[in-house]
C-alpha cells in the first residue's frame, strides 16, 4: 500500500491577515496548521519525508508542502495516481464546531474544510480524482499513531499533547496490538499547550515557535517562586482530569484569537509582559520555572493515572507539548513506565507521518509497521550533486576527500583546534533536531565555545544550551543514563544529568542547572558521525561533541549544497565538510 501524508492549513495565516488587520505579527501566529511537511509510507515503512519550510526557507510555514510531496514522490519513483490514499492530519467537521460567528463560519471554508484540501491537491497534481483518496485523519490520531506504531512496542499508552487538534487539546488512548483506543480528551479549552504558548507571549516571545526559549530559560529561575499562582490556573481532580480555567479569561472572538484577555490576567498577576528584544530579568525566569514545573506536574498527574487504570508499562508521547525534553526527561526519571518513546517529529510536522502510519494500518491492519531507527528520512544527494556545486564556488578553498578515515581525522583535528564544523551528510533527518546529518559541530569542553556560537554564529539568546552528541557506548559513563536505556536518547528529545565528575570537560554542552540534552549514537545509526565521533575521542579522550542545527537565526535547517554553502559562509564558521569534501572560507591576500 502506498500513503502520503500531509500536515499543515494552507491559507491559515492568510485567512486571518484578511480578516482581522492590524493585530500585533505574533498575533497572526495564533492560529492552527503550522509546521506543514509529507511523508511517504509504502507497505508499512517511511520511505521519505520532510518539512515544506526546508524548501521554502519560511520556517514552520504552514503552507500546502507542494515541495515536499513532490520529492516524497520522486525518491521512490511515483506519480500521483499511483497512490492508494493522502491522508491529512486534520479532520474538521462542521457539525462538531460552533460557527455562528461570520469569522469563524467562513475561517471552516476557507481553511478548515476538508474539500479545501482536494482544492490545493488538484491545483498542485492535476489530473487525478483527490476526493476519493483524501482521508482526513483527525489530529490527535494522527499523532497517536506518530507515536505508537514506530515505537516498536505491541502495547502501550498513548498520550497527545498539544495547543489543540480540531476540538481537543490532550488524548490519552491505548495502543494494543496494533490498535488505538481512545480513554480520555481534554477540551482544547483546557489546553496545556496554549498555557505554555500563552506564557511564551508574556515573556516576549513568538507562540508556537519559541516554546523552547522559554523551557531553556526556565533552567536559570526559582521553580517555587510563583508555583502557587501558576498551580491556581489549573486544577487536578481525581480519575487523572486536569483542567485549566485561567484561559477562560479569554472571553470574546478577539481575545480568544489573540490571547489578550489572558495576558491582561498575567499582567495584573506579575507585572508588564516582556517586551520582544529587551533584556531577560530574574522575574522572567523565575515565571519561565515556575510555569514548568506546573506542566511538569499536570503531565505526571494525568499519566500516573493511567498507567494505574491500564497497567501498560510503556508510553508513547506526542504532540507540541512532547518536544519540552525536560519535562520528558522527568517523566523518564519518575520510572511510571518500562520505556518511554517520542518519535523525532513530535509536533505537527510528524502528524504527517501519523496521518499516513493510521491509513495504513486501518486499512491493511495485517502489514506490520517498521519500527522507528534514526529519520534521515529527508533530500540526499551524491557525490557528483555536491561537487557539481562546490567545484564552482570561488569564495571557498576546495579539498576532497574520499577516504573516511582521512576525512574524520582531518575534521576532528580541527575540532580539537577550536574550529566550529558545518557537518553536512546523507539524508536530512525529519523533524526539529538536527541528528548529524544537517548539524554544526564544535568541540564540547570548553563553556566558552557556547558563547562563542550563540553570540556571533547562531546570533540568539545567551541563555540557550546546545546539545551533546556522544557515542551510546560512552553514553552512561558520561551523562546519567541507566545502562541499557542508550537508545531512548537517540532523537535527542529527553534531559538529564551530565554526570558530576564530567562536567568541567563537557562546559558547553551542560546546561545551567547541570543536564544536558543528550544525543546517544550508536555506529549503526549513523556511521561517519559516529566515526567523526571516535576520531574526535582518540585525540581527545572525549567521544562527544556540540551538536546543534546547521542554520543561521529564523532560518530553517539547511536542505540541499548550495544554501549550506551559503549558510557556512553567512555564519562565519571555519569549515564545512559536506559529502567528502572540505570547504574553508576562501582568504583575502594581502599585498
Amino acid at each position: 500500500m502506498k500513503v502520503i501524508g500531509f500536515s499543515g492549513l494552507h491559507n491559515s495565516v492568510a485567512y486571518k491577515r484578511r480578516a482581522l488587520p492590524g493585530l500585533d505579527e505574533r498575533e497572526y501566529r495564533v492560529i492552527q496548521g503550522l509546521d506543514s511537511a509529507a511523508a511517504l509510507v509504502v507497505d508499512g515503512e517511511v520511505r521519505a519525508a520532510a518539512a515544506e519550510e526546508r524548501y521554502t526557507g519560511e520556517k514552520a510555514t504552514g503552507a500546502f508542502p507542494v515541495n515536499a510531496l513532490r520529492e516524497c514522490l520522486d525518491r521512490a519513483g511515483l506519480r500521483p495516481d499511483e497512490l492508494d490514499a493522502v491522508a491529512h492530519g486534520f479532520a474538521y467537521r462542521a457539525a462538531e464546531l460552533a460557527l455562528d460567528d461570520p469569522y469563524l463560519a467562513e475561517r471552516y471554508a476557507q481553511v478548515y474544510d476538508p474539500a479545501v484540501q482536494t482544492t490545493w491537491l488538484s491545483e498542485s497534481f492535476p489530473g487525478v480524482d483527490w476526493a476519493s483518496r483524501l482521508v482526513p485523519v483527525p489530529h490527535h490520531l494522527a499523532h497517536a499513531a506518530s507515536a505508537y506504531y514506530p515505537s516498536g512496542f505491541q502495547d502501550g499508552l498513548v498520550l497527545v499533547a498539544d495547543g489543540m487538534g480540531e476540538t481537543e487539546s490532550l488524548t490519552v488512548a491505548t495502543g494494543v496490538g496494533g490498535k488505538l483506543e481512545v480513554l480520555y480528551r481534554v477540551p482544547a479549552m483546557h489546553s496545556l499547550g496554549t498555557l505554555y504558548g500563552v506564557f511564551t507571549l508574556y515573556l516576549g516571545f513568538d507562540m508556537m515557535m519559541d516554546e523552547y526559549k522559554v523551557m531553556g530559560l526556565a533552567a536559570f529561575g526559582d521553580r517555587k517562586r510563583h508555583f502557587t499562582e501558576l498551580m491556581n490556573m489549573v486544577r487536578l481532580r481525581d480519575q487523572g482530569v486536569v483542567t485549566v480555567p485561567f484561559l477562560a479569561a479569554d472571553r470574546t472572538l478577539l481575545e480568544r484569537e489573540t490571547h489578550r484577555g489572558v495576558l491582561a490576567e498575567l499582567t495584573e498577576l506579575f507585572g508588564p509582559p516582556r517586551v520582544p528584544g529587551s533584556p531577560v530579568e530574574q522575574r522572567h525566569r523565575d515565571i519561565a520555572a515556575s510555569l514548568q514545573a506546573t506542566v511538569e506536574t499536570c503531565l505526571l498527574h494525568v499519566l500516573r493515572h493511567y498507567r494505574r487504570e491500564t497497567g501498560l508499562r510503556d508510553l508513547c508521547y506526542a504532540g507540541g507539548v512532547a518536544l519540552n525534553c525536560t519535562a520528558n526527561g522527568l517523566i523518564a526519571r519518575s520510572r511510571l513506565f518500562d520505556r518511554v518513546f517520542i518519535p523525532p517529529g513530535a509536533g505537527d510536522d510528524g502528524s504527517a507521518v501519523g496521518a499516513a502510519l493510521y491509513v495504513q494500518a486501518t486499512r491493511e491492519p495485517e502489514t506490520p509497521i517498521t519500527a522507528m531507527s534514526m529519520p534521515y528520512w529527508g533530500s540526499t544527494y551524491t557525490a557528483e550533486q555536491i561537487g557539481s556545486v562546490v567545484r564552482t564556488r570561488t569564495d571557498c578553498e576546495v579539498r576532497h576527500l574520499p577516504d573516511y578515515a582521512e576525512l574524520a581525522a582531518d575534521t576532528a583535528a580541527a575540532l580539537e583546534r577550536g574550529e566550529v564544523v558545518a557537518w553536512f551528510q546523507g539524508g536530512m533527518e525529519f523533524g526539529p533536531r538536527a541528528l548529524g546529518n544537517r548539524s554544526i559541530l564544535a568541540d564540547p569542553r570548553d563553556e566558552r565555545m557556547r558563547d562563542h556560537i550563540n553570540a556571533l554564529i547562531k546570533r540568539r539568546e545567551d541563555f540557550r544550551p546546545f546539545a551533546p552528541v556522544v557515542t551510546a557506548e560512552s553514553a552512561a559513563e558520561l551523562f546519567e543514563i541507566e545502562p541499557g536505556q542508550e537508545d531512548r536518547y537517540r532523537h535527542m528529545l529527553f534531559t538529564t544529568k551530565t554526570r558530576a565528575e564530567h562536567r568541567d570537560r563537557l562546559g558547553a554542552v551542560t546546561h545551567f542547572d547541570g543536564t544536558a540534552r543528550v544525543q546517544s549514537l550508536r555506529g549503526e545509526d549513523n556511521p561517519r558521525l559516529w566515526g567523526l565521533l571516535n576520531a574526535f575521542a582518540a585525540r581527545t579522550g572525549v567521544p562527544v561533541l556540540l551538536n546543534t542545527s546547521f542554520n543561521l537565526r529564523g532560518q530553517p535547517i539547511v536542505r540541499d549544497p548550495g544554501t549550506a554553502v551559503d549558510t557556512f559562509l553567512r555564519g562565519g564558521l571555519d569549515r564545512l565538510v559536506i559529502g567528502d569534501f572540505v570547504l574553508t572560507p576562501r582568504r583575502e591576500r594581502s599585498e
